[in-house]
């Protein structure tokens, strides 16, 4: 026999009859994640002293967006479901992948960027590389850069955990 679901037993059952369901660790990376790429206007415009919107949806800068996103996902796992589970050994070992990559190899590939950015310039004009699009130099962070974000990933995982 088909059972019938009432308002009444959709609203003792909450979240989990919606039709979208709460997925702390899911909006808690995303949330952080947004909230890193709108503080990279200021930090920006701090530094040099001036607004660059595109700076919202670019990599590198302060803080970093991947730091706070891995992060948050990872504290709202251990949070939600505990420390002992494989779900947040994965989550750590994730953010630790992706926080190493962006002080490391992202890092190192954005210098060398701008160096050979520096030496296409320097070329005369008639060099057939001299008229090749600059290749993009902001792609990793520092290592504060990469500390910032995993901080703001904690702050919001506890907020939106707490809440």
């Amino acid at each position: 026999m088909d059972e019938v679901i009432t308002a009444a037993d959709a609203s003792i059952t909450g979240s989990k009859s919606s039709i979208i369901p709460y997925n702390l660790p899911l909006l808690s990376a995303f949330l952080s994640c947004a909230l890193a790429q709108f503080l990279k206007l200021f930090t920006t415009w701090y530094k040099e002293k001036r607004w660059e919107s595109r700076r919202m949806l670019s990599s590198g800068g302060m803080p970093s967006s991947h730091s706070s996103t891995v992060t948050a996902l990872a504290v709202a796992i251990g949070f939600q479901d505990g420390t002992g589970g494989s779900t947040f050994a994965i989550a750590v070992v994730l953010a630790c992948v992706v926080m190493y990559d962006a002080t490391g190899v992202r890092l190192h590939a954005g210098r060398q960027a701008e160096l050979l950015n520096q030496i296409v310039c320097e070329l005369p004009p008639e060099h057939p590389v001299s008229s090749v699009r600059p290749l993009r130099d902001s792609l990793g962070h520092t290592p504060l850069q990469v500390f910032a974000g995993a901080v703001l990933g904690c702050i919001v995982a506890y907020l939106m955990s707490s809440s």
